[in-house]
């Protein structure tokens, strides 16, 4: 039983052949104290392993006994179950035998709205270990599966790494039922399926696979069960484990798959033909096929009037250049491209640098490194003094940094502003691409100018149109080229313009929104 209530398809991260084989032969006795005891051994004993032995007045004294792990069970509904079984017991019910003990407790006894037979201690146990508690009845070779998942879990808050100004404040957590949920509420359609699976030998962690049958094309679906079935490991942590193992190419700098802790942006991938994975322990859901331009739009965008959304997305554009050139432009052409400066403005930057030791290169090359440290030990540490002492420190360190002529000022303003510039960038996976390439690009114009910085643009570009997100061109719908798909690119038509869902995602059967085309006429009301 996953652990967030549904069964699930093992994936091929399970036991061994052999010693699958070894546990199915461990089937559930009629022997009531050796089944707890084995169940017991499979767990590896422990004190939080709970279990309450009842007898039954009305079926020859028969016994039977509840099990479950204290601390990952719904503690109100097992309360409230063995409430139930207590009064049950000293009742006065026709009836005799295990089978009718049996048959009793599923069908009378326990109010609970999911069970179901379980007959092996390899099942009984992984149950457990998923919030499950166990039914064993003396004599009988089945037992009784309860769904009491629960335990203590994160509520619903505002996501931390993506906020908006307007929008939804809901937040995905790490309860995967909880995100499925979220999900449903949303897009409350038929059409909406989501398959559960099970990857990793030791964690055994829950994955649902969800999807818009009709939507989604059927060979991405398929492929990403291909993908996540062929997964071998003994544990997934977070979504980025699944991530690693399924994106297209290992070696980029740029993120193949888009996360998202928000169930609007995943929901609204969903309603476009994607396919979004959820992972349980983590708020982090990954989302496939993507393609570049995605990584640059906010769910607030579509939130906002279509002119202010443009507006928005062309500065997150402009700041994505920014972060990665801005740094080698000034190198190549203080170091070899003077005659493009005004005079005033060459003179004033030659006056800055009469006293640095070092070249433009290793200058910048000293700033960006400092501010990558800084940048890590704000995200590092404690949340109430790391903003403190990254501010402070890059204001002492840049300000002393200029006094002791280590670095000219002109640097300090250049470096300042690429790091302002990398965070507009909405996900923060693109933005350490553009940090990446930035090094590339300064090496580059630092030794050969703007040519370098030139053929270091044209290996990116050929390296982009190269990538693909789960089969489809990554620089979609740029190259290849469909200018259907251009409304919702770097401009953002209103919503009554944007008839088509994107051809290259969504399935080629379903590309067009229902209400699309719908312009609104005021006049025609008034009439």
């Amino acid at each position: 039983m996953p652990n967030d209530n549904e069964q699930a398809p093992a994936g091929s991260g399970n036991l061994p052949l052999l010693e699958q084989s070894k546990h199915a032969e461990q089937v559930l006795l009629t022997d009531l104290e050796l089944n707890i005891e084995r169940i017991h051994r499979f767990l590896g004993g422990g004190a939080d392993i709970v279990c309450r032995t009842l007898t039954h007045r009305s079926f020859d004294n028969q016994c039977y006994a509840l099990l479950y792990i204290d601390g990952i069970v719904d503690g109100a509904a097992i309360s409230m179950m063995l409430l139930g079984l207590l009064d049950d017991a000293n009742r006065q019910v026709a009836g005799q035998g295990a089978n009718d003990l049996y048959r009793h407790l599923t069908e009378r006894s326990i109010a609970v709205g999911k069970i179901r037979p379980v007959t092996t201690v390899e099942e009984a146990g992984y149950a457990m270990l998923e919030g499950g508690s166990i039914i064993v009845v003396e004599g009988s070779l089945r037992a009784i599966l309860i769904d009491t998942t629960g335990g203590e879990s994160r509520a619903v808050e505002e996501p931390s790494s993506q906020t908006v100004v307007r929008g939804p404040k809901e937040g995905f957590t790490e309860n995967l039922r909880t995100n499925t949920a979220l999900v449903r509420k949303i897009i409350k359609s038929p059409n909406l399926r989501m398959d559960y699976k099970i990857v990793g030998r030791e964690t055994r962690t829950n994955i649902a696979v969800v999807y818009l049958q009709g939507t989604a094309q059927a060979d991405v679906v398929k492929e990403v069960h291909r993908r996540i079935d062929a997964i071998e490991i003994d544990g997934v942590l977070e979504s980025g484990y699944i991530e690693e193992f399924i994106q297209d190419k290992a070696f980029t700098p740029f993120p193949l798959i888009q996360n998202t802790e928000r169930p609007d942006t995943a929901c609204a991938s969903i309603l476009e033909g994607q396919v979004v994975i959820m992972v349980s322990g983590t708020p982090f859901v990954l989302i496939a096929p993507v393609t570049f331009v995605k990584f640059f739009q906010s769910s607030e965008d579509y939130y906002q009037r279509y002119d202010i959304a443009t507006f928005l997305r062309l500065i997150r554009f402009t700041s994505f250049f920014i972060s990665m050139l801005l740094p080698s432009l000034y190198i190549a052409i203080t170091t070899f491209h003077q005659e493009m400066l005004p005079t005033s403005l060459l003179i004033s930057l030659a006056a800055q640098r009469e006293g640095v030791p070092f070249p433009a290169l290793v200058e910048a090359f000293l700033m960006e490194i400092t501010f990558e440290i800084l940048r890590e030990a704000g995200v590092r540490m404690p949340r109430i003094i790391g903003p403190a002492i990254s501010i402070v420190g890059a204001l002492v360190l840049g300000q002393a940094a200029v006094q002791a002529g280590l670095v000219s000022a002109a640097m300090v303003i250049v470096v300042s502003f690429t790091a302002i510039a990398s965070f507009v960038i909405p996900a923060v996976n693109m933005g350490i691409a553009a940090r990446l390439i930035r090094f590339l690009l300064m090496l580059l114009g630092g030794t050969f100018g703007l040519f370098g910085i030139m053929s270091g643009l044209m290996m990116v570009l050929a390296h982009l149109c190269g990538l693909r997100s789960f089969g489809r061109p990554y620089l979609l719908p740029i190259s290849p080229f469909i200018p259907s798909n251009l409304k919702d690119v770097i401009i953002r038509v209103p919503w009554w313009a944007m008839r088509n869902r994107p051809r290259g995602i969504a399935s080629p059967h379903n590309t067009t929104r229902v209400g699309g085309g719908q312009m609104p006429d005021p006049d025609q009301e008034g009439a």
